[in-house]
């Protein structure tokens, strides 16, 4: 958030930093090092490295790799003495671990992310992924045990790669450049490549919001290439940028067109290095390749055999732990904006909501709620504590939810009598990141000059938790906590307070901010700030071509990091860190952490070790209770701590459709909780977006319509079609929920993605691969929403390829679909076409309350969608919602064939609610129905829709039941 006021306060502060002479480029320049070592900024005559002292256990092998020749020093220096160790860690994860023998590249600290231990069984006879190698030149490839002829899932060998050298694939930026593949392993400078089937489907590898799409571009069929940059920085989503969150986890969705079937494996790189990541495909290659280039750290890499997408990403979470359990409450539609300047506006919102009956979930302040923008704190003449107190009370007695924000940077006293528990306790435990010298690291955020937490710190989450805990009984009784800025983001570039007068700069201001932007398609010098759909019955829709044609961003050039006036500073290869310097608007590199860790090499795990130790300070304020958080920074492992969402958007149509690649990616990540900004953060939205924003977010996982200060009012009740859209839309999610909280405990349980792209569903369809327009809920609820101003139709590929029957969610019709192509749908403002998978059984909530709890507190239904075969099914899994751990629970199975539906129930936790109605669809019109054995009259029949109901069924779901029809 904020990144819009950062270009102008870069000039606050000089940096500390001298300018560096050098640019990385692959070329055959020397730089010094400083020691009087040269760098030669060229690996083409990097030696590689020998394997030798090889020893095979039960679980694997460990060997050492010995520089093969004269070392190279290109971006460091070599490392001649390395380890091995190849860990068969399960029968589809294979773990290979290549570091210096002496132990002193950063390895990221077991403490940090929990991993699996060694297995006590054998996996190397039956594993499906079988570790190879060669020893002199060293390289090793994967492959499938179930298929050892097909090309392997990765291949570092110099003859299955593309001939070298190969000039730059951008012109003006020679480090695109591909001079050889060694393997090289420097102090700070690693490099490995693997070879890739040509042109084939990688998804993952954010967070990016590409202009390819979430397919990533390989550099086939007419694509650029990627260079995907792992480094977080704090900017307003960039398109085809490095930015907030570093996962450098991939899913290849491979294709074999001879025989028309796809499988699916997986690569993690666990490190947290700033790296290059390069996807490209070299002219007159028969082979596209990834290439890693790290300025640091161990080659750490996991490799996961699939054989199908989902299988992939559950099988990386069983690595990095699964996602956190969510409170039922948080799947409720939540609303936030910068610019609520005082507890009467929460207020009014508040009652607004209620009065054009829109449900409100959660209502969230920005940092409007603190004084001087001091974390932790309330002003206490606009969000005086006992007022916010008694509000937020309310708001729990309604069943309604309140959640704060709290940005990274903790404000620093500035004088003697300037009174800041926070910063205090903070300096009494030692637990500030510091200069090399030992002094306080001083950057520069909201309330002027902060510290940053140091969350290697023995004694932050002591201190973390007191913060928190002061808080609340201050009046704040948060719900949940939105931790921002946390990459971190500081407004300058070095430890600019060191040596300064603290009280010379005051807190920032953004008063007489005057917001310009709109949508697209409206123009607001003809129609004036409104933003509505129609001003005295006139279309306010101004363009003129089609409306399928939206603006595009434009995207950065592939070669930004090379361009005039950038200067990337220290280590030697300048990673494309879009901003330049990679201590350009966060911590320098050589900030120092307890421990001795440089922030070089942590830099990327802040916002993460933010919310671990968060969420843990959390479980101690609000025991026996899940914490809900949403973070913006995040890596590897942050889902098992929080939810994410997508950063500072813009109020456009494009951004709303980049939206969805955004869901789909984090559900790779293990962080499913996710969405956007709805209706747009950046800029003023206007009526249609909004309405149509509003439909899209009630069918991902975390719903919420947040927007910047100053531009226009943006709550869903501000215009009656986006109240009747958000009324219709919010309906639906919540009948939902028993399905959303389902998917949601199987992602916690077993890694599995609740949102999920059309391809994971149906893997040999290639029409799909490259399909992020549509997406599913699970693998029964289809979604297509209108991406374009002006639109009353959308088209839409319904998967199956004609196997499939998909019905109407609305009306329960059957769609007339167009096999392997786009089918035409009607889409009126405020509706949204949502479509029902065959052989599926959705337990819903009948009746959709004003909250989740008054939603839970009422009756079920169950939808039942019969395929051709008059077969269906589908699971549930119901508890309480909120206690933490979670406590007794209990799994429905839902099953239908020949006629009669089974429902089975078991587990401990006793459900109250009844399922009173029974809808199956694709039934033959019955003359009898029956429930346990005996006919019963409590049900109509609809023709068109094939259509039984039974109705007033007051079923119990805590025992087996059968329903049947002649």
């Amino acid at each position: 958030m904020f990144s819009l006021l950062l270009g102008v306060l870069y000039t606050l502060a000089p940096t500390v930093w001298g300018d560096v002479s050098q640019h990385a480029t692959l070329g055959n320049r020397l730089v010094s090092n400083g020691t009087g070592t040269p760098y030669s900024l060229n690996i083409t005559n990097c030696p590689g490295y020998t394997l030798g002292s090889l020893q095979e256990s039960d679980i694997g092998l460990t060997a050492q790799l010995t520089l093969a020749g004269p070392a190279c020093n290109a971006f460091g220096l070599d490392i001649s003495d390395l380890t091995i160790e190849v860990t068969y860690q399960s029968q589809s994860t294979l773990h290979v671990k290549i570091y210096d023998t002496a132990n002193q590249q950063f390895t990221i600290p077991e403490s940090v992310i929990e991993l699996p231990t060694v297995p006590t069984i054998s996996y190397t006879g039956n594993s499906d992924l079988v570790f190879n190698f060669d020893a002199a030149p060293f390289a090793f490839w994967i492959t499938r045990r179930s298929d050892p002829d097909i090309m392997p899932l990765f291949d570092t060998r110099t003859s299955s790669l593309p001939q070298t050298p190969i000039p730059p694939f951008n012109a003006s930026d020679p480090s695109t450049a591909f001079d050889g593949f060694p393997l090289v392993f420097e102090d700070q400078y690693l490099q490995v490549a693997s070879a890739l089937p040509y042109g084939t489907n990688i998804y993952g590898l954010g967070e990016v919001i590409a202009s390819s799409g979430f397919r990533r571009d390989i550099g086939t069929d007419g694509g650029v290439g990627t260079i995907q940059t792992h480094w977080a920085r704090d900017v307003a989503d960039p398109i085809d940028q490095n930015m907030y969150g570093s996962h450098p986890i991939y899913v290849e969705h491979r294709y074999n067109a001879t025989t028309g079937k796809a499988s699916a494996s997986g690569v993690l790189l666990l490190s947290s290095a700033g790296t290059d990541i390069f996807l490209q495909t070299p002219q007159n290659s028969k082979v596209s390749l990834i290439e890693y280039r790290m300025i640091g750290g161990i080659l750490d890499f996991y490799f996961f055999s699939g054989p199908s997408d989902a299988e992939v990403i559950a099988q990386y979470g069983s690595v990095i732990g699964y996602p956190m359990w969510q409170p039922a409450w948080g799947f409720g539609f939540h609303l936030c904006r910068w610019g609520y300047h005082n507890i009467s506006d929460d207020r009014e919102n508040v009652a607004q909501m209620r009065a054009a009956g829109i449900p409100l979930e959660v209502q969230w302040n920005d940092i409007d709620l603190y004084h001087a923008y001091r974390d932790f704190t309330t002003d206490p003449v606009r969000f005086p504590g006992d007022e916010l107190r008694a509000f937020i009370q309310e708001l729990a007695a309604n069943n309604q939810h309140y959640i704060p924000i709290v940005d990274v940077g903790i404000a620093v006293t500035v004088n003697s009598t300037d009174i800041y528990d926070p910063f205090t306790r903070g300096v009494e435990e030692d637990v500030w990141v510091k200069n090399p010298d030992g002094s306080l690291y001083l950057g520069q955020v909201w309330p002027g000059y902060t510290v940053f937490p140091d969350w290697f710190s023995e004694n932050i989450l002591s201190v973390w938790t007191e913060a928190l805990r002061n808080w609340t009984e201050m009046g704040v009784e948060f719900s949940g906590i939105w931790l921002d800025m946390n990459e971190p983001s500081s407004f300058c570039s070095d430890s600019c307070g060191t040596g300064a007068n603290y009280s010379a700069l005051p807190a920032l201001s953004v008063a007489g901010t005057v917001v310009t932007g709109y949508p697209e398609c409206y123009d607001e010098t003809i129609w004036g700030p409104s933003g509505n759909m129609t001003i005295n019955g006139t279309s306010t829709n101004s363009c003129t071509a089609s409306p399928a044609t939206t603006a595009v961003v434009e995207r950065r050039g592939v070669g930004a990091g090379n361009e005039q006036g950038v200067n990337l500073n220290s280590p030697p290869y300048a990673i494309h860190n879009a901003i330049g310097p990679l201590h350009t608007n966060t911590m320098a590199t050589n900030a120092t952490h307890f421990g001795g860790y440089a922030e070089l090499d942590v830099h990327n795990m802040f916002g993460f070790m933010e919310e671990k130790t968060t969420h843990l300070a959390i479980q101690s304020i609000i025991p026996g209770k899940r914490p809900f958080l949403i973070s913006r920074s995040t890596f590897p492992s942050s889902g098992k701590w929080t939810g994410h969402w997508l950063g500072d958007n813009y109020s456009k149509w494009q951004y709303m459709y980049l939206n969805i690649q955004g869901v789909l990616q984090f559900q790779i990540y293990q962080i499913p909780m996710v969405g956007a900004d709805t209706c747009g953060f950046n800029d003023n939205t206007d009526e249609e977006l909004c309405n149509r924003w509003m439909q899209l977010s009630a069918f991902v996982p975390f719903y919420r319509n947040h927007n910047t200060y100053a531009a226009l009012p943006q709550e869903p009740y501000r215009w009656e079609s986006v109240a009747n859209a958000s009324r219709i839309a919010i309906a639906a999610r919540y009948s939902l929920l028993p399905y959303w909280y389902t998917l949601f405990a199987n992602a916690s349980m077993a890694g599995l993605p609740p949102v999920r792209a059309l391809f994971y569903e149906f893997p040999d369809e290639p029409e799909l691969f490259t399909v992020d327009r549509q997406w599913l809920v699970g693998s029964d609820i289809l979604v297509t929403p209108v991406l374009t101003p002006g639109a009353t139709t959308v088209d839409g590929i319904f998967p199956g390829r004609g196997s499939v029957i998909w019905r109407d969610w609305y009306t329960h019709a059957t769609v007339n679909a167009t096999s392997g192509g786009n089918t035409t749908l009607d889409a009126p403002i405020s509706h949204i076409n949502v479509h029902i998978r065959d052989n599926s059984a959705l337990l819903l909530h009948q009746e959709p309350g004003y909250t989740i709890y008054e939603t839970r507190e009422g009756p079920y239904s169950l939808l039942v969608s019969l395929n051709a075969a008059g077969t269906a099914f589908g699971t549930a899994y119901v508890d309480d919602g909120i206690s933490f751990p979670p406590g007794p629970s209990r799994n429905l199975t839902f099953q239908a064939s020949e006629y009669t539906l089974n429902i089975a129930s078991d587990g401990e936790y006793t459900i109250l609610q009844k399922l009173e109605t029974i809808t199956v669809l694709g039934v033959q019109k019955p003359t009898q129905v029956e429930f346990q054995g005996s006919s019963v009259s409590n049900w109509t029949y609809k023709e068109a829709t094939e259509e039984l109901v039974v109705s007033n069924a007051s079923v119990d779901l805590n025992g087996q039941f059968t329903l049947a029809w002649k």
